[in-house]
């Protein structure tokens, strides 16, 4: 009989005010007794609406049955066979939006926990399962994949179970993309990413860092090589600015920066030199998850006050609603339907304060929200020493700027054929947030599983055609 308990079985969380002082993770997993009971309250639909919800279809049913009846091990292999990367997305994947919305127990109660049982899965498995990985047989065809992310990985991952040999061409020291120069410790530690991408190592998945394509080589020089064909998931690392006075302050971050000194050049802890401004009272400008991401490192590097400020309200912030909840019982103070105006500096160019305005909700603008309005007369200053723009991103130039036959559009992505991943220049794919602008970790996932099939297909009929 199913658990018809109509909430999820509980996470366990550090304390609120213990954990906004350190970097360790902030939700600590499900036992296997907490696994097997909110396991149980899967119905197993017949129609099976969430597997739909699901960008790299994972078979959600059939790994929870196993879960329920206590096979953890078959359970991860459930999931690997769709997921090359399921303690990561069983951390950060948007579930509420995704598949859990589509959870026929969500409209009477809450949704089965699927991520938090896939984390479970995972973590389970890392402790006790086999660490020996199938390497497959080459097929002969090799593949490069240039950016090792979410999206790069993913491609390259699925390639190599179908025999191809590939080469990531990775611009960092270290493999991962934003999975480790963007999010926090305490929302994914980095060794788990690690222990991810020697996976795809131990699969014969050959990953090369510090090699900048279209400077250190070019997407011909690939070719040139034997590369077959490439796939581009470099994402969206360019930072977007408000373009108002005092960006150019001392103690003015972009938050890709702020969060790159923190976590990939590891700035929290007391054995590296990073070099970061450990301030006082932060005001981190933004609605989304890497806003909130960073509002709360300023809080565990030291920071007595952290505001967000967000032009919206609450309803609009792109944010997910548990990154929300997270901050302010971790103490961030909301300024919601607030807008910069200008920072201000003292005479030395530092930070001092930032101008903000009061804003209301107007009518909708062409994304369907209602459009914020300054209310006039509202100005106000926020005492604040730091401020970190968190407003969005958009891709390098530097990959379309140097290879012929690769457009781009108005906002700077990458153009492909719709409905697919092949852009605009012949055996050259693409996804991730290199096409569609800043987005999620699992949709650069299933962007990557894509193209993985269209490589393949793609590949195939020019064999045949020879």
């Amino acid at each position: 009989m199913p658990n018809m308990t109509p909430k999820k079985t509980p996470m366990p969380v550090q304390d609120p005010c213990v954990r906004n002082r350190n970097f360790e993770e902030v939700a600590k997993g499900y036992t296997e007794e907490m696994a097997l009971e909110e396991a149980a309250r899967c119905l197993h639909c017949k129609h099976r609406p969430c597997v739909a919800g699901c960008p790299v279809n994972v078979q959600i049913p059939e790994f929870i049955a196993l879960v329920a009846a206590g096979d953890f091990a078959g359970a991860y292999h459930k999931i690997k066979e769709t997921n090359s990367l399921p303690a990561v997305c069983g951390r950060v994947c948007p579930q509420e939006s995704q598949c859990e919305s589509k959870c026929v127990r969500g409209i009477k109660g809450e949704p089965v926990g699927i991520g938090r049982l896939e984390r479970f899965v995972a973590d389970w498995y890392r402790a006790h399962g086999s660490s020996e990985v199938e390497k497959p047989a080459s097929n002969g065809h090799k593949v490069a994949v240039i950016g090792a992310g979410p999206a790069g990985l993913t491609c390259a991952g699925d390639l190599r179970k179908k025999g191809y040999e590939v080469s990531v061409f990775e611009a960092i020291h270290e493999a991962g993309g934003v999975l480790i120069y963007g999010i926090p410790e305490f929302r994914l530690p980095k060794a788990i990413v690690k222990e991810e991408v020697d996976t795809l190592r131990k699969a014969g998945v050959e990953i090369d860092t510090n090699t900048v394509v279209g400077r250190s080589i070019s997407i011909g020089d690939l070719f040139a090589d034997g590369y077959e064909a490439i796939f581009i998931g470099s994402g969206a690392g360019l930072p977007s600015f408000m373009k108002i006075p005092g960006e150019n302050l001392i103690n003015v971050y972009s938050a890709n920066e702020y969060l790159t000194r923190i976590n990939l050049m590891k700035a929290y802890r007391d054995d590296y030199d990073t070099p970061i401004i450990r301030s006082q009272k932060v005001a981190v400008v933004g609605g989304g998850n890497v806003a909130m991401d960073a509002a709360r490192c300023a809080m565990r590097l030291g920071a007595d006050k952290v505001y967000i400020v967000y032009r919206r309200s609450e309803e609009e912030m792109p944010a997910r609603a548990e990154e929300i909840h997270h901050a302010k019982e971790e103490g961030i103070d909301f300024q919601l339907l607030t807008n910069p105006v200008q920072i201000l500096g003292d005479e030395e160019g530092k930070v001092k304060g930032m101008e903000c305005v009061r804003m209301e909700l107007g009518d909708p603008d062409e994304s369907g929200r209602r459009r914020p309005q300054e209310i006039e007369g509202s100005n106000f200053v926020l005492d604040v020493d730091a401020v970190i723009i968190a407003i969005g991103t958009t891709p390098n130039p530097l990959l379309r700027n140097t290879t012929k036959g690769l457009e781009a559009n108005r906002r700077g992505c990458l153009v492909v054929q719709e409905d697919s991943t092949q852009t605009t220049r012949e055996g050259v794919f693409a996804g991730g947030d290199a096409v569609t602008g800043a987005a999620t970790v699992i949709l650069a996932m299933g962007a990557g599983k894509k193209a993985a099939e269209e490589i393949d297909a793609y590949l195939q009929k020019k064999a045949n055609d020879k």
